[in-house]
């Protein structure tokens, strides 16, 4: 062990080259997706608590093939934790993250509560490994704020296709799923169809505007959230985790009716004349799978569960030297898939103990 680092780990724990991790929104959708990445990658974990607000406590979990309990968020829950996830909103993680990182535990932000904080990155591997990027190791990680998954997306398609020709024009409408806004976001979802179906008015406390069998480009005034201010977070994470190495797309946000998984729409065009097979080529490789005409074109149903982006690739009749590119992918697993990546690539370098 380093010199000047001081072991708080209990005997049991230090030295096994296992880590304590946390949970905090262990009940919400991204927590309990976070949840199960940690079990399918192996995260090497000694002890995972499952934690959240009281809406939650007590309630049965399943993590490892075991039962457990979630338990509520204390101060003393974070005790000798090496790694947290916040897959909670966004109150809570600004009202406990201080008292984490004071504790020594590693942050890593699914909320997005951080992204404006000083000394936070946002962070997507999979971008970084399409750049090469090098990522310096800290023996004290700053907090990481996971990229938004409409920003990692778009950073990869644009700088693999930049490498089958230069992109002169990228235009991007992408089809936000009800469970972006949690699980009260599909509960309204799943209420208003009910309720249009039998003709009952329609709960609006989340979109504040149906949405139920409808596309809107905004929500109402009273909505608890902004399409807006989502549009500006894709825009503010592609070029943080780009650094500049691409040009963002014009984009637009629409709120679809769809429970899970993203879908976008994207046109590409380039200064000189390629094919399909070039295009879908140069597209394909890791984290995106590019389908053919003879396969079931991407959609939301075949592209939840999966890690991959499913794209199809159509030349655009209209414009010279242009593409629509369709893809679609599970958001909620792109985002827990990222948020693992990154605990697996600072547990790398992470040290047992505090730093004196």
């Amino acid at each position: 062990m380093n010199a000047n680092v001081k072991s708080d780990l209990p005997q049991s724990a230090a030295g096994t080259g296992f880590y304590r991790v946390a949970i905090v929104g262990a009940g919400s959708l991204k927590g309990k997706e976070v949840a199960e990445m940690l079990d399918q990658r192996n995260f090497p974990s000694s002890e995972v608590k499952l934690l959240d607000d009281d809406e939650a406590i007590g309630q049965l979990e399943a993590l490892k093939d075991e039962v457990t309990f979630i338990q509520s968020i204390r101060s003393e829950q974070f005790e000798h934790v090496d790694f947290t996830f916040f897959a909670s909103d966004a109150e809570c993680t600004r009202k406990n993250w201080k008292q984490v990182l004071k504790a020594g535990s590693a942050i890593v932000d699914l909320s997005y509560a951080l992204e404006d904080e000083p000394d936070v990155v946002v962070r997507s591997p999979w971008v970084e490994r399409q750049f090469a990027q090098q990522i310096v190791p800290e023996l004290q990680p700053a907090p990481v704020v996971v990229a938004h998954p409409v920003a990692t997306m778009l950073a990869l398609f644009l700088a693999r296709a930049n490498n089958a020709a230069r992109v002169q024009r990228a235009v991007a409408s992408v089809f936000e799923p009800a469970s972006e806004q949690g699980q009260r976001g599909m509960d309204e979802l799943h209420q208003q169809t009910v309720n249009l179906l039998s003709f009952q008015q329609l709960p609006k406390n989340v979109f504040d505007v149906q949405v139920a069998f409808n596309l809107v480009s905004r929500y109402g005034e009273n909505a608890a959230a902004k399409l807006s201010l989502t549009n500006d977070r894709v825009l503010k994470h592609f070029k943080k985790i780009t650094h500049g190495n691409a040009t963002p797309p014009a984009l637009q946000i629409l709120q679809a009716p769809t429970f899970h998984g993203h879908a976008v729409s994207l046109n590409l065009q380039f200064d000189r004349p390629i094919d399909v097979a070039e295009m879908a080529s140069s597209l394909a490789g890791e984290h995106i799978s590019v389908i053919g005409t003879s396969e079931d074109a991407p959609n939301n149903v075949n592209a939840a569960g999966q890690n991959d982006i499913l794209v199809s690739v159509t030349p655009d009749i209209s414009v010279e030297n242009s593409f629509w590119i369709w893809a679609t992918w599970d958001n909620l697993r792109v985002a827990a898939f990222t948020a693992v990546e990154i605990a697996e690539s600072v547990a790398a370098s992470r040290p047992r103990g505090t730093i004196q």
